[in-house]
Protein backbone atom coordinates (compact mmCIF):
# COMPACT_ATOMS: atom_id res chain seq x y z
CA UNK A 1 0.00 0.00 0.00
CA UNK A 2 1.42 3.62 -0.55
CA UNK A 3 2.94 5.27 2.36
CA UNK A 4 0.68 8.35 3.62
CA UNK A 5 1.74 11.24 5.31
CA UNK A 6 0.49 11.65 8.83
CA UNK A 7 2.84 14.50 9.82
CA UNK A 8 5.47 16.58 9.17
CA UNK A 9 8.32 18.51 10.46
CA UNK A 10 10.03 20.59 8.71
CA UNK A 11 12.47 23.31 8.47
CA UNK A 12 12.62 25.37 6.31
CA UNK A 13 14.55 29.01 5.50
CA UNK A 14 12.76 32.06 7.38
CA UNK A 15 10.31 29.26 8.92
CA UNK A 16 8.29 31.72 12.00
CA UNK A 17 6.15 29.06 13.68
CA UNK A 18 3.88 25.83 12.54
CA UNK A 19 0.60 25.40 13.52
CA UNK A 20 -0.86 21.74 13.15
CA UNK A 21 -4.85 21.51 13.00
CA UNK A 22 -6.60 18.56 12.63
CA UNK A 23 -5.68 17.77 8.99
CA UNK A 24 -3.06 20.53 7.91
CA UNK A 25 0.56 21.24 9.00
CA UNK A 26 0.38 25.53 8.77
CA UNK A 27 3.87 26.43 8.19
CA UNK A 28 4.63 30.33 8.90
CA UNK A 29 7.32 31.42 6.35
CA UNK A 30 8.63 35.23 7.33
CA UNK A 31 5.31 36.40 8.89
CA UNK A 32 4.35 37.01 5.10
CA UNK A 33 3.55 33.55 3.74
CA UNK A 34 1.94 30.32 4.82
CA UNK A 35 2.87 27.15 3.45
CA UNK A 36 -0.05 24.05 4.14
CA UNK A 37 0.95 21.02 3.81
CA UNK A 38 -2.23 18.97 3.35
CA UNK A 39 -1.18 15.31 5.61
CA UNK A 40 -3.14 12.50 4.89
CA UNK A 41 -4.91 12.72 8.14
CA UNK A 42 -8.34 12.47 8.35
CA UNK A 43 -10.79 13.60 11.05
CA UNK A 44 -14.40 12.46 12.11
CA UNK A 45 -16.46 13.56 14.96
CA UNK A 46 -13.53 15.94 15.84
CA UNK A 47 -11.40 13.15 16.29
CA UNK A 48 -8.32 12.34 14.37
CA UNK A 49 -8.36 8.72 13.15
CA UNK A 50 -5.13 6.11 13.84
CA UNK A 51 -4.38 5.57 10.42
CA UNK A 52 -3.25 8.15 7.54
CA UNK A 53 -5.50 7.63 4.16
CA UNK A 54 -3.05 7.32 0.86
CA UNK A 55 -3.52 9.53 -1.39
CA UNK A 56 -6.45 12.35 0.77
CA UNK A 57 -4.17 15.11 1.27
CA UNK A 58 -3.67 15.31 -2.33
CA UNK A 59 -7.14 15.22 -3.20
CA UNK A 60 -8.10 17.64 -1.02
CA UNK A 61 -5.13 19.99 -1.81
CA UNK A 62 -5.78 20.16 -5.56
CA UNK A 63 -9.67 19.94 -5.43
CA UNK A 64 -9.30 23.29 -3.61
CA UNK A 65 -6.37 24.76 -6.07
CA UNK A 66 -8.44 24.08 -9.05
CA UNK A 67 -11.55 25.44 -7.48
CA UNK A 68 -9.40 28.88 -6.43
CA UNK A 69 -8.30 29.65 -9.33
CA UNK A 70 -12.08 28.89 -10.55
CA UNK A 71 -13.16 31.69 -8.44
CA UNK A 72 -10.26 34.44 -8.36
CA UNK A 73 -12.42 36.28 -10.69
CA UNK A 74 -15.24 37.37 -7.78
CA UNK A 75 -12.70 37.56 -5.09
CA UNK A 76 -8.85 37.88 -4.33
CA UNK A 77 -6.93 34.58 -3.53
CA UNK A 78 -4.62 33.70 -0.81
CA UNK A 79 -2.37 30.69 -3.11
CA UNK A 80 0.46 31.53 -5.07
CA UNK A 81 1.49 28.61 -5.45
CA UNK A 82 1.35 24.24 -5.12
CA UNK A 83 5.40 23.50 -5.26
CA UNK A 84 4.09 19.67 -4.51
CA UNK A 85 0.42 18.00 -4.99
CA UNK A 86 -0.07 18.08 -1.31
CA UNK A 87 1.38 21.86 -0.98
CA UNK A 88 -0.11 25.53 -1.62
CA UNK A 89 1.77 28.43 -0.20
CA UNK A 90 0.07 31.92 -0.33
CA UNK A 91 0.17 35.13 1.17
CA UNK A 92 -0.28 35.04 4.88
CA UNK A 93 -3.41 37.08 6.35
CA UNK A 94 -5.27 38.26 9.39
CA UNK A 95 -8.24 35.43 9.57
CA UNK A 96 -11.74 36.60 10.67
CA UNK A 97 -13.18 34.79 13.60
CA UNK A 98 -16.30 33.69 11.53
CA UNK A 99 -16.56 30.98 9.21
CA UNK A 100 -19.47 31.88 6.27
CA UNK A 101 -21.63 28.02 6.15
CA UNK A 102 -23.76 28.77 2.94
CA UNK A 103 -27.21 26.68 3.03
CA UNK A 104 -28.71 25.95 -0.81
CA UNK A 105 -30.86 22.26 1.09
CA UNK A 106 -32.52 21.61 4.75
CA UNK A 107 -29.73 18.90 5.67
CA UNK A 108 -27.25 17.35 8.02
CA UNK A 109 -27.19 19.90 11.30
CA UNK A 110 -30.14 22.04 9.86
CA UNK A 111 -32.13 19.21 9.31
CA UNK A 112 -31.77 17.76 12.56
CA UNK A 113 -32.47 21.51 14.38
CA UNK A 114 -35.71 21.56 12.41
CA UNK A 115 -36.72 18.07 13.11
CA UNK A 116 -35.78 19.15 16.48
CA UNK A 117 -38.73 22.04 16.74
CA UNK A 118 -36.20 24.42 15.72
CA UNK A 119 -37.41 26.85 13.28
CA UNK A 120 -34.48 29.65 13.38
CA UNK A 121 -31.06 29.25 12.41
CA UNK A 122 -28.92 31.93 12.97
CA UNK A 123 -31.50 34.49 13.35
CA UNK A 124 -32.84 33.29 10.07
CA UNK A 125 -36.54 32.44 10.48
CA UNK A 126 -37.22 28.86 8.56
CA UNK A 127 -41.16 28.19 6.94
CA UNK A 128 -43.26 25.75 8.27
CA UNK A 129 -43.65 22.09 6.39
CA UNK A 130 -40.56 21.38 5.09
CA UNK A 131 -38.88 17.68 4.38
CA UNK A 132 -35.57 16.78 4.91
CA UNK A 133 -33.33 17.66 1.80
CA UNK A 134 -35.37 20.02 0.69
CA UNK A 135 -34.13 23.40 -1.54
CA UNK A 136 -34.17 26.46 0.37
CA UNK A 137 -36.44 28.84 -1.55
CA UNK A 138 -32.95 30.82 -1.84
CA UNK A 139 -29.31 29.82 -0.13
CA UNK A 140 -28.80 30.78 3.20
CA UNK A 141 -25.48 31.96 4.45
CA UNK A 142 -25.41 30.64 8.59
CA UNK A 143 -22.12 31.74 10.02
CA UNK A 144 -20.25 29.88 13.03
CA UNK A 145 -17.75 31.61 15.15
CA UNK A 146 -14.23 29.75 14.93
CA UNK A 147 -14.07 28.08 17.78
CA UNK A 148 -10.37 27.47 19.75
CA UNK A 149 -8.39 23.98 19.24
CA UNK A 150 -10.74 21.10 20.46
CA UNK A 151 -13.80 23.31 21.12
CA UNK A 152 -16.77 23.22 18.62
CA UNK A 153 -17.70 26.23 16.34
CA UNK A 154 -21.10 27.67 17.48
CA UNK A 155 -24.15 29.10 15.54
CA UNK A 156 -24.36 32.65 14.93
CA UNK A 157 -26.44 35.46 13.95
CA UNK A 158 -25.24 38.31 11.70
CA UNK A 159 -26.77 40.78 14.11
CA UNK A 160 -24.60 39.24 17.07
CA UNK A 161 -21.72 39.42 14.67
CA UNK A 162 -21.89 42.87 14.32
CA UNK A 163 -23.25 43.77 17.61
CA UNK A 164 -20.13 42.49 19.48
CA UNK A 165 -18.00 44.08 16.58
CA UNK A 166 -16.29 40.60 16.09
CA UNK A 167 -16.40 41.91 11.76
CA UNK A 168 -17.42 44.99 10.92
CA UNK A 169 -20.69 45.61 9.43
CA UNK A 170 -18.94 46.98 6.04
CA UNK A 171 -16.92 44.21 5.90
CA UNK A 172 -19.50 41.58 7.12
CA UNK A 173 -22.00 42.50 4.14
CA UNK A 174 -18.81 41.96 1.59
CA UNK A 175 -18.25 38.63 3.34
CA UNK A 176 -21.97 37.90 2.53
CA UNK A 177 -21.96 38.84 -1.09
CA UNK A 178 -18.54 36.90 -1.60
CA UNK A 179 -20.16 33.98 0.19
CA UNK A 180 -23.06 34.16 -2.01
CA UNK A 181 -21.37 34.68 -5.56
CA UNK A 182 -19.16 31.57 -4.65
CA UNK A 183 -21.45 29.43 -3.62
CA UNK A 184 -23.46 30.13 -6.96
CA UNK A 185 -20.30 29.78 -8.96
CA UNK A 186 -19.59 26.65 -7.18
CA UNK A 187 -23.69 25.49 -7.90
CA UNK A 188 -22.39 26.00 -11.46
CA UNK A 189 -19.39 24.21 -11.77
CA UNK A 190 -20.73 21.13 -9.99
CA UNK A 191 -23.82 21.21 -12.04
CA UNK A 192 -21.62 20.52 -14.82
CA UNK A 193 -20.59 17.50 -13.05
CA UNK A 194 -23.93 16.18 -12.84
CA UNK A 195 -23.63 16.84 -9.19
CA UNK A 196 -25.31 19.60 -6.31
CA UNK A 197 -23.63 21.90 -3.94
CA UNK A 198 -25.74 21.41 -1.09
CA UNK A 199 -23.86 23.19 1.38
CA UNK A 200 -20.05 24.26 2.14
CA UNK A 201 -18.10 26.98 4.35
CA UNK A 202 -15.96 29.86 3.22
CA UNK A 203 -13.22 31.28 5.47
CA UNK A 204 -12.07 34.64 4.88
CA UNK A 205 -8.80 36.91 5.91
CA UNK A 206 -7.93 40.66 5.55
CA UNK A 207 -4.36 41.63 4.34
CA UNK A 208 -3.05 45.52 3.29
CA UNK A 209 -6.76 46.95 3.96
CA UNK A 210 -7.82 43.62 1.06
CA UNK A 211 -10.40 41.05 1.36
CA UNK A 212 -9.04 37.42 0.81
CA UNK A 213 -10.54 34.07 0.65
CA UNK A 214 -8.21 31.58 2.34
CA UNK A 215 -7.94 27.77 3.30
CA UNK A 216 -9.73 25.34 1.00
CA UNK A 217 -13.17 25.60 -0.82
CA UNK A 218 -15.40 23.20 -2.31
CA UNK A 219 -13.76 20.16 -1.06
CA UNK A 220 -15.53 17.06 0.02
CA UNK A 221 -13.76 17.82 3.84
CA UNK A 222 -15.75 21.48 3.44
CA UNK A 223 -18.81 20.65 1.62
CA UNK A 224 -21.50 18.19 1.12
CA UNK A 225 -22.60 16.68 -2.63
CA UNK A 226 -25.93 14.99 -3.63
CA UNK A 227 -26.17 13.48 -7.46
CA UNK A 228 -28.41 15.39 -9.50
CA UNK A 229 -29.57 12.30 -11.24
CA UNK A 230 -32.39 11.08 -8.97
CA UNK A 231 -32.49 13.34 -6.54
CA UNK A 232 -36.36 14.45 -7.64
CA UNK A 233 -37.27 11.15 -7.26
CA UNK A 234 -35.68 10.09 -3.81
CA UNK A 235 -37.00 13.30 -2.19
CA UNK A 236 -40.69 12.82 -3.71
CA UNK A 237 -40.36 9.51 -2.08
CA UNK A 238 -38.62 10.62 1.33
CA UNK A 239 -35.51 8.47 0.40
CA UNK A 240 -31.68 9.43 2.13
CA UNK A 241 -30.31 11.30 -1.47
CA UNK A 242 -26.87 10.05 -2.90
CA UNK A 243 -24.58 11.97 -1.20
CA UNK A 244 -20.93 12.99 -2.28
CA UNK A 245 -18.83 13.63 0.53
CA UNK A 246 -16.78 12.03 3.40
CA UNK A 247 -20.40 11.21 4.94
CA UNK A 248 -19.10 8.13 4.26
CA UNK A 249 -16.36 7.53 7.11
CA UNK A 250 -19.16 8.74 9.50
CA UNK A 251 -21.08 6.21 8.68
CA UNK A 252 -18.89 3.36 9.04
CA UNK A 253 -17.94 4.92 12.25
CA UNK A 254 -21.24 4.89 13.34
CA UNK A 255 -22.05 1.62 11.91
CA UNK A 256 -19.21 0.59 14.07
CA UNK A 257 -20.07 2.23 17.21
CA UNK A 258 -18.27 5.44 17.76
CA UNK A 259 -19.46 8.97 17.51
CA UNK A 260 -16.42 10.53 19.35
CA UNK A 261 -18.74 10.26 22.71
CA UNK A 262 -16.67 9.58 25.74
CA UNK A 263 -15.74 6.24 26.54
CA UNK A 264 -16.27 5.06 23.01
CA UNK A 265 -13.34 3.10 21.08
CA UNK A 266 -12.37 4.05 17.21
CA UNK A 267 -12.89 0.70 15.54
CA UNK A 268 -10.26 -1.13 14.08
CA UNK A 269 -9.07 0.56 10.44
CA UNK A 270 -7.87 -2.37 8.71
CA UNK A 271 -5.76 -1.98 5.88
CA UNK A 272 -8.69 -3.17 3.51
CA UNK A 273 -10.70 -0.28 5.56
CA UNK A 274 -7.92 2.25 4.69
CA UNK A 275 -7.42 1.34 0.87
CA UNK A 276 -11.18 1.40 0.43
CA UNK A 277 -11.37 5.03 1.91
CA UNK A 278 -8.68 6.10 0.10
CA UNK A 279 -10.24 4.84 -3.15
CA UNK A 280 -13.20 6.82 -2.54
CA UNK A 281 -11.63 9.79 -2.27
CA UNK A 282 -10.18 9.57 -5.69
CA UNK A 283 -13.87 8.73 -6.47
CA UNK A 284 -14.42 11.89 -5.24
CA UNK A 285 -11.99 14.07 -6.60
CA UNK A 286 -12.54 12.62 -10.08
CA UNK A 287 -16.52 13.43 -9.63
CA UNK A 288 -16.08 16.27 -8.16
CA UNK A 289 -13.11 18.06 -10.81
CA UNK A 290 -14.23 15.72 -14.39
CA UNK A 291 -10.48 15.44 -14.21
CA UNK A 292 -8.35 12.33 -14.18
CA UNK A 293 -6.36 11.68 -10.61
CA UNK A 294 -3.13 11.17 -11.29
CA UNK A 295 -0.76 9.55 -7.97
CA UNK A 296 1.97 11.34 -7.14
CA UNK A 297 4.89 9.37 -5.58
CA UNK A 298 4.33 7.77 -2.63
CA UNK A 299 7.63 5.85 -2.10
CA UNK A 300 9.05 8.86 0.57
CA UNK A 301 6.52 11.72 0.51
CA UNK A 302 7.56 13.24 3.43
CA UNK A 303 11.30 13.81 1.74
CA UNK A 304 9.42 14.74 -1.73
CA UNK A 305 7.80 17.79 0.10
CA UNK A 306 10.28 18.95 1.64
CA UNK A 307 12.49 18.45 -1.63
CA UNK A 308 10.09 20.37 -3.45
CA UNK A 309 9.37 23.62 -1.13
CA UNK A 310 13.08 23.92 -0.53
CA UNK A 311 13.31 24.22 -4.56
CA UNK A 312 10.25 26.16 -4.95
CA UNK A 313 11.56 28.73 -1.14
CA UNK A 314 14.86 29.66 -3.32
CA UNK A 315 12.40 31.56 -6.20
CA UNK A 316 9.89 32.75 -3.88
Amino acid sequence: MAKSITGTDFHFPLQKGVYRGKVRDVYNIDDRYLLMVATDRISAFDVVLPEGIPYKGQVLNQIAAMFLEMVSDIVPVWNIASPDPNVTVGVRCQTYPVEMIVRGYLTGSSWRLYKAGGREICGIPLPEGMREHQKFEKPLITPTTKAEHGLHDQDISAAEIIRTSLVSEEEYRMLEDYSMRLFMRGTEIAAKQGLILVDTKYEFGKRDGKIYLIDEIHTPDSSRYFYSEGYEERFARGEQQRQLSKEFVREWLMANGFQGRSGEKVPEMTPEIVREISERYIELYEHITGREFVKADTEDPVRRIERNVNSYLKQL
